[in-house]
């Protein structure tokens, strides 16, 4: 074998294994504090701090009749890191919802991953993925505010336990193509799904008047 087919060879297998191994970090709210994240109000103000449990710096969230969130600006070339990855608990349920209406629309624990159309409102895009308090895992709706741009994935639900860490996994371009549609070729499908520009999380009561408390840690990107 020729030395430059070699070197070649050596070039594509640890390009190829480099990019295996990427990660881009959200946030692992051990070495940052929340500057970095923007605070959105829709109701009230849900309060979002920095605890330590069992010696792991966490983000927790409390709710009171509450809705707001917290949203990170930063663009994920989901071509290179389609996963996110993130660990979460809450303490409780919000009961006698119906998560469908916009009466029922809320959720101990959320994380939103947004495409941004910018002036062009109707191409934003946004997936939801869930702690339902109703609905089983791996059920799948339109959001009742925002039915053609926003959708919903209950990533844990009525059956998953309370007071239990859940470590999860979701291929969100593979889950933008399945909710929004497949654009029909795969390079139109790129063009509509590689880049993501927020990542947002929400603990909201306002509909239900409840409370609940959430626990969020570990929030990366990968590629595998």
């Amino acid at each position: 074998m020729k030395t430059t087919n070699v070197l070649l060879l050596l070039s594509i297998t640890f390009g190829h294994l480099a990019y295996a191994d990427q990660k881009i970090a959200i946030s692992n709210f051990e070495s940052t504090n929340l500057s970095s994240w923007s605070r959105k109000s829709f109701s009230g103000t849900t309060d979002y701090s920095i605890v330590n449990i069992d010696n792991t710096a966490t983000l927790k969230a409390v709710s009171h009749s509450s809705a707001s969130g917290i949203a990170k600006e930063q663009r994920i070339d989901l071509k290179q890191t389609p996963y996110i990855n993130w660990s979460w608990r809450i303490d409780n349920r919000l009961t006698g919802l119906k998560e469908t209406s916009k009466d029922g629309d809320d959720y101990s624990a959320r994380i939103y991953i947004v495409i941004d159309g910018g002036w062009k409102i109707w191409s934003t895009r946004a997936l939801n993925y869930v702690w339902s308090s109703n609905q089983y895992i791996g059920s799948e709706w339109n959001n009742a505010f925002a039915s053609d741009n926003a959708k919903m994935i209950a990533v844990q639900g009525k059956n998953s336990n309370i007071s239990t860490w859940y470590t999860e996994k979701r291929d969100v371009y593979a889950d933008m193509i399945a909710q929004f549609g497949d654009k029909g070729s795969a390079k139109k499908n790129e063009k509509a799904y590689r880049y993501i520009d927020v990542i947002a999380l929400m603990t909201d009561t306002d509909n239900s008047k409840l409370d609940a408390t959430a626990y969020y840690r570990n929030i990366y990107f990968s590629a595998d």
